[in-house]
């Protein structure tokens, strides 16, 4: 294995000390950039996943470009339902569709935990070409979906605002909800094992629906399974968990074990603090939409959000994904302003 050249980001998650805070960027790899649009142009959504070469020179984009510290894998969380039998599509300015989603105990019997070797042989092989050709610049970081936001796409069938099908499922149908719960996780734990035997740096695990749920209903549908999940890869590799609005469950979140937890921008850093505490690393927390400011508000904006942070035990990031209508100046601007920056 060739030596990391910049290992910001590993070494704040272990809690040692650095000489900045590191940065990188939720969907950094994708649709702002003017040279994935090129590619998406050519291939479909799948085939760009599932090519490793053109998977590989997505994820290397932003590191060339933006100059961010560390590559995060171009894949989607939904290849995880499409290996465990769904069929899923991506309708490009769309969003996801699962045309048959699970309602009943018969739709349950299309789904299998499948092996992750065969189903998802093509992100492990993107994996080891993206560490050979990253060659030791950054690190580069794995990831997943949370099974509470990969069920919601399985039983809604599609994106929503509030995936109440999904709320009411897991409602009217507890036991059913559990079973699909611990197969996505046990499917999620292995595929993650080998993310991480592939060469992944670090992992992080996604629920972007976290914060639909009540406190109650977090750690029962969701919080449960993440904590399997961390259990199986704190020891193999640092692991962030990033429960998009779930801030309430920031205590319970840390006593899992992860190394990061992510929070948006709803949030004040020390309050986050405070629910945390000192034994984990934040990440986050910027407004992406505030990437839509004149250049100089964002430096301004960035040295604010770093100064709440403090030093130490903080990597820079937005609270949600980079929008695609952000301009790369802008991204390459926030990606300066958190270098440059020292804490006094």
């Amino acid at each position: 294995m060739t030596a990391l050249k910049n290992d910001l980001i590993l070494r704040t998650l272990r809690g040692e000390a650095t000489e900045r805070t590191p940065v990188w960027m939720m969907r950094q790899a994708g649709r702002y950039l003017p040279e994935y649009m090129a590619l998406r142009a050519k291939y479909g959504f799948f085939e760009r996943c599932q090519t490793p070469e053109l998977a590989c020179e997505i994820t290397l984009q932003p590191v060339d470009i933006v100059g961010v510290d560390a590559a995060i894998l171009f894949s989607d969380i939904l290849v995880v339902p499409q290996a465990m039998g769904m069929e899923v599509q991506l309708i490009e300015s769309k969003g996801p569709l699962l045309p048959e989603p699970i309602h009943t105990k018969k739709d349950l019997e299309r789904i299998v935990v499948p092996d992750v070797q065969d189903r998802l042989h093509y992100v492990f092989d993107a994996i080891r070409l993206i560490k050979q050709e990253l060659n030791g610049r950054v690190p580069l970081i794995g990831f997943a979906g949370a099974p509470w936001t990969l069920l919601c796409y399985m039983v809604q069938g599609k994106g929503s605002k509030t995936f109440d099908e999904a709320k009411a499922f897991c409602y009217q149908q507890p036991e059913l909800a559990h079973q699909l719960l611990q197969m996505i996780t046990d499917t999620t734990i292995a595929y993650m094992k080998e993310q991480i035997a592939a060469g992944a740096d670090m992992v992080q695990i996604f629920d972007s629906w976290g914060g639909l749920l009540s406190p109650e209903d977090f750690e029962t549908f969701s919080l449960q399974y993440i904590r399997q999940i961390v259990a199986a890869l704190k020891d193999l590799a640092p692991t962030i968990i990033f429960a998009k609005g779930a801030w309430f469950a920031l205590e319970e979140m840390a006593a899992t074990g992860a190394h990061g937890l992510g929070i948006d921008w709803c949030i004040k850093p020390q309050l986050a603090r405070q629910f945390a505490g000192d034994k984990v690393t934040l990440q986050g927390n910027f407004d992406p939409a505030r990437l839509l400011s004149p250049i100089t508000e964002i430096r301004a904006s960035v040295k604010r959000m770093l100064e709440a942070f403090g030093p130490g035990r903080h990597i820079a990031n937005l609270g949600h994904g980079i929008l695609p209508n952000v301009p790369v100046d802008h991204a390459r601007a926030f990606v300066d302003a958190v270098k440059e920056f020292s804490v006094q």
